[in-house]
């Protein structure tokens, strides 16, 4: 039997703190829940999931560049990275797998600094404002992506 395609979700700083960390804007769920709700629904679409968070842009780019011959697809959630980092851009641009950029809140109702994504430049989309069911929705996107359907 073929293994499940591998999707890494990757988090970024401060998404340890989920939970904890301004529940108004992130919610209560913590980051063990997010994943949680991960990997049940990536069963029935036929994926694993590989999911890690740190708080080092560093060890980011490193699991990025390292899903490139291993992973089918990336969800990213770069947390303050997103507004910062061409590391992590060069990063999934080098990694060349269909990528989806997720975000708890809508970045785009918040402080004029958090409006721009470097890491929507290598994302096949992005879904903000959902809070942990974006990362679902992206979950469903890669799948239809990874069997070909391009609408996704």
């Amino acid at each position: 039997m073929a293994t499940a395609p591998v999707i890494l979700i990757v988090n970024g700083p401060n998404l340890n703190m989920l939970g904890r960390r301004q529940p108004e804007v992130y919610g209560r769920e913590t980051l063990a829940d997010v994943e949680a709700l991960c990997r049940a629904h990536a069963a029935p679409l036929g994926l694993e999931v590989e999911f890690r968070q740190s708080n080092h842009e560093g060890v980011l780019v490193d699991w990025i560049q390292g899903a490139r011959d291993r992973c089918a697809g990336i969800v990213i959630n770069a947390g303050a990275y997103t507004h910062t980092s061409v590391a992590l851009l060069d990063a999934l641009l080098a990694a060349e797998v269909p990528t989806v950029e997720v975000h708890l809140s809508n970045i785009h109702q918040r402080e004029e600094f958090r409006h721009h994504s470097f890491v929507s430049k290598a994302a096949r989309g992005m879904i903000c404002g959902f809070g942990s069911h974006g990362y679902l929705l992206a979950l469903d996107a890669l799948a239809r992506l990874i069997r070909g359907n391009r609408e996704a």
